[in-house]
């Protein structure tokens, strides 16, 4: 038995690794007015990858979810996902290729004024032609893969933090999607919410065969999901590696990351001075 499931790991592997990747980022660079948020940002996520960027506040992660979810257009480079650019395609064929796209928001960003149940079959609802009676089985299908079977009927606000993020994932999954976004998963909840969730992203890979890339600060959760972990610092890419490499990384700011060691800079009293009086 044991024998039998490392070969469907290593097969899995190799498939990835023959496989046109799911995401393509090259050379991104981002200005916001004068300030260079993201600097020459490059990688690659093959199909079946749970791929996490990691990073400190300003480093630059929310920025490039939002180049990946194609609500941004950057200032130079390129973003492909199932091998489209995304930043040259035509308005149609975007809509088309979200359809297979799925994205937990950090705040799960339900519709208060509807109830569980109807949040996650809008979707459905929105890009589908199916009768009524089967959009709302497949809606209860998906509130069981996310332990809410029988919550469907209550408001967004009678709900936890964990019970949000989950019913904000079953209407992120409610498509099949292909590809799934998670923002922040694991922010706000208490660290035992916040694992039985790690364990609910891994089953899901498992049981859709699905791409998922999550942007988040909470190393406990990087470190039990990941297939492959990209540390962004900056605006640009310190190193793309395994758990195990990303740990004993010896890269000095990436060891103060998950070791939670403050970064003391030097300051230029020269530069301070002008930025201090500066006019403009």
């Amino acid at each position: 038995m044991q024998n039998s499931a490392a070969n469907q790991v290593d097969t899995r592997a190799d498939i990835r690794a023959d496989a046109e990747p799911v995401i393509q980022v090259e050379d991104l660079v981002t200005y916001y007015g004068d300030r260079r948020i993201l600097d020459g940002v490059s990688l690659s996520v093959q199909p079946g990858e749970i791929r996490v960027i990691m990073g400190g506040s300003g480093s630059g992660k929310s920025t490039l979810l939002r180049h990946l979810l194609g609500l941004h257009r950057p200032t130079s480079g390129r973003v492909r996902l199932f091998g489209k650019d995304i930043n040259t395609i035509s308005g149609q064929e975007m809509f088309a290729l979200r359809r297979n796209m799925g994205v937990s928001f950090q705040g799960g960003a339900l519709f208060n004024s509807m109830t569980v149940g109807e949040n996650v079959c809008f979707p459905l609802r929105e890009h589908t032609k199916l009768d009524e009676q089967t959009i709302k089985i497949m809606s209860r299908m998906k509130l069981e893969v996310v332990n809410l079977a029988g919550y469907e009927d209550l408001m967004p606000a009678q709900l936890s933090g964990g019970m949000l993020k989950r019913a904000a994932l079953a209407r992120a999954i409610v498509m099949d999607p292909k590809l799934l976004f998670f923002d922040e998963p694991s922010a706000g909840l208490d660290p035992v919410v916040s694992a039985e969730l790690d364990e609910l992203i891994l089953c899901l890979r498992e049981s859709m065969n699905i791409t998922i890339l999550v942007v988040t600060h909470e190393l406990d959760s990087a470190f039990k999901i990941a297939d492959n972990i990209t540390v962004l610092d900056r605006g640009a890419i310190l190193m793309t590696g395994t758990v195990d490499e990303v740990r004993n990384s010896d890269i000095d700011r990436v060891h103060g990351l998950i070791n939670r060691i403050a970064e003391n800079e030097a300051v230029d009293i020269d530069d301070y001075m002008r930025r201090l009086t500066r006019t403009n």
